[in-house]
């Protein structure tokens, strides 16, 4: 017997084979957790872009988001593009841009919102429009009460304690309406295009629209490497990786239980804002954002079903 097998035992024990996992995917992770990953992700990159705005204006950091999202799905769809003259209309082309135009301005509406107001009142806002969206697709009397009730919560922020800035509730209630059009406007994209390539096309309309506000606004700062790579990790956040997980989601749950799981996020923008940028709400306003939550799960479940695409 050798020394060193003496030493390490290797004579009395077989050795053992030891296996290495199958390569992690997204497709071990159930549907409902992709979903919650990606509005963390989202509302996350909300906070960074926040924190940002000490160093950066909020056109900068828009269009920081948009290039980063238009660079790496752009790449993605790279060979959709090469061939979008001759696959595409003049028209599924103009349907593409203009959800790139709806695009630029709910994220140059939403950021100039969270320059204004805390992150959770902001996201509650927005959310009135995809709740108007789910209530005039419904012909039940029931979604009357979600609207008021959603009616009634977004009024008690809107109204608050006078300390809540009216000009940050407008850019709130535009980055809504623009949301509401993204939602029409992605359907029919989607309805033309095969995959992520008309998701590219916007992206990169939306890019190329903030450039001369971003370009302008944010100057030579947007050359300094800090704040530049912070504006990449809010694309990757707020764009990228949140697009990627709620796609993977889409492909294996229901749209309805999608839209309730997407209800949690202005109490999820909330709570970044509570831990990220220490803003503190008051009772009226978490209750402001229950209500507004309430009446999105409540219209999503009565919603019917999206044909598959």
């Amino acid at each position: 017997m050798t020394a060193s097998a003496e030493a390490d035992g290797s004579h009395r024990r077989p050795s053992r084979r030891i296996r290495v996992p199958r390569r992690l995917s997204m497709e071990a992770i159930p549907p409902p957790a992709l979903v919650l990953l990606g509005v963390v992700s989202v509302q996350a990159g909300a906070g960074v872009a926040k924190h940002l705005f000490a160093v950066l204006p909020p056109s900068a950091v828009v269009l920081l988001r948009l290039a980063t999202s238009a660079a790496v799905l752009g790449f993605l769809s790279r060979r959709a593009l090469r061939t979008l003259p001759r696959d595409h209309t003049r028209g599924d082309l103009a349907v593409a841009i203009a959800f790139g135009l709806t695009l630029a301005v709910m994220n140059a509406s939403i950021y100039q919102a969270f320059a204004r107001i805390p992150l959770g009142v902001a996201v509650t806002i927005e959310f009135l429009g995809p709740l108007a969206v789910a209530i005039a697709s419904s012909r039940r009397a029931l979604d009357l009460v979600w609207a008021a009730l959603a009616f009634l919560g977004v009024a008690s922020l809107a109204r608050g304690d006078g300390a809540v800035d009216p000009a940050g509730v407008g850019f709130a209630l535009l980055a809504g309406a623009a949301w509401a059009g993204y939602i029409l406007l992605s359907a029919a994209t989607g309805r033309r295009f095969a995959g992520s390539s008309g998701l590219a096309v916007a992206s990169i309309a939306a890019a190329a629209a903030m450039l001369p506000l971003g370009a302008a606004a944010g100057g030579t700062a947007l050359l300094n490497p800090v704040p530049l790579l912070l504006g990449l990790c809010v694309g990757l956040l707020s764009s990228v990786i949140p697009y990627s997980l709620e796609l993977e989601a889409l492909r294996r749950m229901p749209a309805r239980v999608f839209g309730i799981l997407m209800s949690l996020e202005p109490a999820v923008a909330a709570l970044i804002g509570l831990v990220v940028l220490q803003e503190v709400l008051s009772p009226v306003e978490w209750a402001a954002i229950g209500c507004v939550m309430v009446a999105c799960i409540g219209a999503t479940r009565g919603a019917p079903e999206a044909p598959e695409a």
